[in-house]
């Protein structure tokens, strides 16, 4: 079974001055096709600037990444964004939705990026909101819509790009419980009809959505376990 992330000894410092600030201190791991995967770890284990690297945010000190069988590790800044923009759907906890863009103009935006035509765009903007349930919104702006309808265009404008995999940055930090529940319902729904979906949170019961929970500590791999108490 081919890998769609495959990480070997990778390894992530900054530089304050002279000093070196190791981050990441060897983490080797798979993620397979259609995979759901939480990543966890306390403050400052690591979670962040792992989760940047799988987003081709940003590249390692050293170690391999390879996704979808390219080597993205040594890739210059110019070919990460072409990387990022086919491969990686982001949805982060603050939304980045445009205000003035009606839902569907805002789901759009990638493919304006990726160089398709008006007509194509919107209707592969409405088929994307149509998978998250928000096709009659298409038309409101972000200041007529809930929380959890924005964070719903949102995951609509991650998947428009049919990514490999949708990477989700602590997706319901901003909302309450209820629509909380509701968006990990999407992305469960996301994940059944094919989809990688890796997802950073910091809370249990977010996690617990997810199939598989790879645990962080000190800029290592803690634990790395099928989940036991998947929520039903």
């Amino acid at each position: 079974m081919n890998s769609i992330i495959h990480l070997e000894n990778l390894h992530k410092s900054y530089f304050m001055g002279n000093q070196e600030i190791p981050v990441l201190k060897g983490i080797s791991l798979d993620i397979f096709k259609n995979e759901y995967v939480a990543l966890m770890g306390p403050s400052g284990s690591g979670k962040s600037t792992l989760m940047n690297i799988i987003g081709c945010l940003d590249t390692p000190t050293s170690g391999a990444y390879i996704l979808n069988d390219k080597d993205v590790s040594k890739m210059a800044d110019d070919d990460l964004a072409e990387v990022r923009n086919q491969e990686i759907g982001f949805i982060f906890q603050q939304f980045n939705l445009l205000p003035r863009l009606t839902a569907a103009e805002n789901v759009a935006l990638p493919l304006v990026y990726a160089g398709i035509g008006k007509k194509e765009r919107m209707e592969r903007a409405l088929e994307a909101l149509k998978k998250v349930g928000l096709a009659d919104r298409s038309h409101h702006k972000s200041n007529e819509l809930s929380g959890g309808q924005i964070q719903r265009v949102a995951i609509a404008r991650a998947l428009v790009n049919n990514p490999s995999i949708l990477l989700a940055d602590e997706p319901t930090g901003n909302l309450d419980s209820k629509t909380s529940s509701e968006i990990m319902e999407i992305f469960s729904q996301i994940q059944e009809a094919g989809n990688t979906v890796v997802l950073v949170t910091h809370e249990e019961d977010i996690a617990n959505y997810a199939k598989r929970i790879i645990r962080l500590k000190d800029g290592l791999v803690e634990t790395d376990k099928l989940n036991e108490h998947l929520v039903v």
